[in-house]
């Protein structure tokens, strides 16, 4: 089975069929350059970011790798975190989760194990990526969501997360300020070199 599309493309099944949408990804032939989420019940198969969006992801990862809890291992590889209370798979950008979380022979891990979080949205992800994976990361107890808003050039980190609203707690720079990062990181994050080229924060 093969899904493209410019935009995002969805494929609904039956509401009680978590585990089918799971084999279903499994089996799904991704075209290079997209990639495929479970998102409200469908799957959702999006195009990869610009190509500057690589050298976004790993300034955090630099940045953000001395501050690791210990244990912790932090990537921009792809990876598929699963949520199975809420029928939710996301491969989020960045990711930070304790190295036993890696430990599996199977494709999903384990949404719970995160302790950070960082997306990155584009005109086709913007929407599930400030309003789905806020509900769904913070009502799942991972530490920190960032959030970088690509198209409005500015960050904001989630924290405090809380199993009733997700988030108690949010606070939003323009990129090229420091963004402090709570715990378990407690850290200040750079965001200079996190604007398009040629764009103003640089």
């Amino acid at each position: 089975m093969t899904v493209m599309a410019e935009r995002p493309t969805t494929r609904g099944t039956e509401p009680d069929s978590f585990e089918n949408l799971l084999r279903t990804l499994g089996e799904l032939d991704v075209p290079d350059g997209y990639k495929a989420e479970i998102i409200r019940g469908s799957i959702v198969v999006s195009p990869w970011q610009k190509a500057y969006y690589l050298r976004v992801m790993e300034l955090i990862c630099d940045r953000l790798r001395p501050h690791l809890p210990d244990g912790h291992r932090v990537s921009g590889l792809p990876a598929l975190y699963v949520f199975p209370g809420v029928e939710r798979a996301y491969g989020p950008d960045v990711h930070a989760a304790h190295e036993s979380a890696r430990e599996s022979i199977s494709h999903h891990l384990d949404g719970e194990a995160l302790s950070f979080v960082a997306e990155l949205t584009s005109p086709s992800t913007r929407d599930a990526d400030l309003h789905d994976k806020v509900s769904v990361y913070g009502k799942a107890g991972v530490p920190v969501y960032l959030v970088l808003n690509m198209q409005d050039e500015e960050a904001t980190v989630y924290s405090s997360p809380s199993p009733e609203v997700g988030y108690e707690e949010s606070l939003t720079k323009p990129f090229g300020e420091k963004l402090s990062i709570p715990d378990p990181f407690g850290c200040v994050l750079d965001t200079s070199g996190f604007a398009a080229p040629g764009a103003r924060a640089q």
